[in-house]
């Protein structure tokens, strides 16, 4: 079976005064409630699991109830960085899971439709990533605002959410990385550093990721709420 962990326990920053933007309102719901929802419709995934600061645990499952999420397996609490919240949810998965799909709760604009494409990438090649191409010129800068040179942008692509694998590949994977003592910002990354192949999906939709205040308007012209 397929599961998926959403991840939602980042401090958020740049939103200031350190707001858990995964529990900002969007319209009639917490913006982590638009994900879970996509996840509990698709019909490639079995079972939830939640990840979020210890202080959001119990008022999360009281919100996966309010909104129907049956398929939540477990709440728990995450790591002081993304990778550790990461496997604190690979731990709770059941032991017949056979791909799991990572997601980031800040990207309220998932579909089942691609969730299942990762779903389907992954079990075919091993992993399926989110992503769309870069369509801005993008310049390299080496020290403070000095263009150093132009990149290809035909070979550019934007990484995304959700990231979906073959659960033992991620689990060889986070166990390099902690060898290594190394921090990644995607579970790509750590794959990558296996040196297995990762597969990227397009996807063109918009796949918006909550970053600053200005994006929860944004995001709620895009879903129309």
């Amino acid at each position: 079976m397929t599961a998926a962990i959403i991840v939602a326990a980042g401090r958020s920053e740049r939103m200031g005064a350190n707001l858990d933007k995964a529990f900002l309102s969007l319209g009639p719901r917490p913006v982590v409630a638009y994900s879970m929802m996509a996840f509990q419709a698709c019909p490639d995934i079995s079972e939830i699991v939640l990840v979020v600061r210890r202080e959001q645990v119990a008022a999360s499952k009281g919100m996966a109830q309010m909104f129907g999420i049956s398929k939540l397996r477990r709440v728990v609490h995450g790591g002081v960085r993304r990778q550790d919240s990461v496997q604190n949810g690979l731990a709770e998965l059941a032991p017949e899971t056979r791909c799991v799909a990572i997601h980031d709760a800040a990207r309220p604009l998932v579909t089942p439709e691609l969730i299942s494409e990762t779903v389907r990438s992954a079990l075919k090649h091993g992993s399926g990533v989110a992503a769309k191409h870069i369509v801005d010129t993008i310049k390299y800068v080496e020290k403070g605002t000095v263009v150093t040179k132009t990149m290809d942008r035909s070979k550019l692509w934007a990484v995304q959410t959700p990231q979906t694998f073959k659960i033992e590949l991620l689990k060889q994977a986070y166990a390099k990385l902690a060898e290594r003592g190394e921090t990644v910002t995607d579970d790509a990354a750590a794959v990558e550093m296996l040196g297995e192949q990762v597969r990227l999906v397009e996807w063109t939709q918009p796949n918006l990721k909550i970053t600053v205040a200005e994006d929860l308007t944004v995001a709620a012209a895009l879903l129309r709420i």
